[in-house]
């Protein structure tokens, strides 16, 4: 009977006491002390933060250090490249572009430079370009903004929904002018945005909609891939990136013929496909050189194999991990909406609350978990206060084009801010990088543990200067 109840007494995790103990508000009640007494021989640390002289929680991990790279699996098919003298687009270009099009559940796939110019290429040729507005998150990396700027276009940015990090679907149509062209969909971190309410909204103010799935490999909403709900998705395969390949891009659609434009304007305007027929007058359209190279194409192949795999295990952790700090006071971990059957997880993303950790900032948190040997760093900084936009507006071409009063930057500024967006970014977001996603359910445990200590020191850490 003893056995029993002692086991019963270690099941009641540290979590359950939190949760159940804390949003009753008794913690204010017992104190701090009263917490590291009964949290007391229920962990492997001594309860003193890393950041204070104590133990790190972290000591050994078993997630893998990024890009994964076995060269007795993976070597093989880049050394019959690197020996061919074929190194330009060839054969093993085209096999990746069928592959991940087969994969994602699109017709065709274009392999490009990279994800940036993924986005520039689909928006030239979608004709999304001078005098068009394009709606966009401001919670983003900039090639999603920069790429609207690139082709002449005016960014117009809607806010976020905070608990799913994405644009808030509610705030869309208030945006939507005589001048809007397109919506660009961002699923952020590797977490779909509501794509079904986007499309209805596109579909209602017959806008196109290009997806930056650059963070979203594999990522799905009822079953189907995000990237193929729009004229055009598009894919990062840059270094730090779940598929990396050093550096690379893809564009997918099911609409022939914009693949094939795309294909010819990353091959110099050369045409191709349905354009073919015109060869005898050359170069038919404005183009660049975007194309890949062999030995990318067999980089990509190699990583392709394992994504899948590596893609259900940062579900399953992350969704592990969520659960393990979901009850700790201050911190809210991402939202999924309810039609996403898979992420992608690019970044595990949460919300810290300081007022919940006794006023510790988010940089001291960030350093205190670092300490402890969680990997994690502060989120994007506010895309729409970023000088690039301003020094586009005093451009000569866009004050070439553009009337005066669409270049009143103190307006759009004005107009274009994103309050909830300015919280997350200045404030709140913390995330922690894909690859510990790939460890064990121990590592999970560690980091939760890593945030407990945090917690359960906030005061302490606070005062340390």
């Amino acid at each position: 009977m003893d056995a029993t109840l002692n086991s019963l007494k270690k099941d009641y995790s540290r979590r359950d006491f939190i949760k159940t103990n804390v949003s009753a508000g008794t913690a204010a009640m017992i104190g701090m002390n009263s917490f590291n007494t009964v949290f007391a021989g229920r962990s492997t640390n001594n309860g003193t933060p890393a950041i204070l002289g104590g133990k790190p929680q972290i000591t050994q991990h078993s997630w893998p250090s990024w890009p994964i790279w076995n060269p007795a699996t993976d070597e093989k098919k880049l050394l019959e490249v690197m020996r061919s003298g074929v190194w330009s687009r060839s054969k093993l270009a085209t096999e990746f572009e069928e592959k991940w099009a087969r994969l994602i559940g699109s017709k065709r796939s274009l392999a490009v430079v990279n994800g940036t110019n993924a986005l520039n290429t689909s928006l030239a040729q979608l004709e999304i370009g001078w005098g068009d507005e394009v709606l966009v998150t401001p919670f983003t990396f900039i090639a999603s903004v920069s790429c609207i700027v690139l082709n002449g276009a005016i960014p117009v940015f809607v806010d976020i929904d905070p608990d799913t990090f994405q644009m808030d679907p509610d705030k869309i149509e208030e945006k939507i002018t005589p001048n809007t062209r397109a919506i660009m969909a961002v699923h952020i971190y590797g977490l779909p945005c509501d794509m079904e309410r986007i499309m209805q909204i596109a579909e209602k103010h017959d806008l196109l909609v290009v997806e930056d799935a650059c963070q979203a490999w594999l990522a799905e909403i009822n079953g189907k891939k995000v990237g193929t709900f729009g004229n055009a998705g598009c894919f990062s395969f840059q270094n730090s990136k779940n598929m990396p390949m050093g550096e690379g891009g893809a564009i997918v659609s099911d609409d022939d013929e914009f693949m094939d434009r795309c294909y010819s304007y990353h091959n110099y305007g050369n045409p191709h496909g349905s354009l073919v027929g015109q060869e005898s007058a050359g170069t038919m359209m404005i183009g660049t050189k975007l194309r890949i190279s062999e030995y990318q194409a067999a980089i990509g192949l190699v990583q392709l194999e394992r994504l899948q795999e590596e893609t259900k295990k940062r579900n399953e952790n992350a969704a592990y991990l969520r659960s393990l700090i979901e009850p700790i006071p201050g911190i809210k971990p991402y939202r999924l909406y309810e039609n996403v059957t898979q992420a992608a997880f690019h970044l595990f993303p949460f919300r810290y609350i300081k007022e919940e950790f006794k006023g510790l900032s988010r940089s001291k948190f960030v350093e205190a978990l670092q300490a402890e040997g969680v990997p994690c760093g502060r989120g994007y900084r506010e895309l729409n206060k970023m000088p690039f936009l301003k020094n586009a507006f005093e451009s000569k071409y866009f004050r070439k084009f553009y009337p005066k009063e669409r270049l009143d930057y103190a307006k759009y500024a004005e107009e274009n801010n994103c309050p909830l967006n300015e919280k997350l970014c200045n404030e709140e977001v913390v995330r922690i990088p894909q690859n510990v996603l790939l460890g064990s359910k121990s590592d999970m445990k560690n980091i939760a543990d890593a945030f407990e200590k945090t917690f359960l020191n906030a005061e302490n850490i606070k005062n340390r200067g």
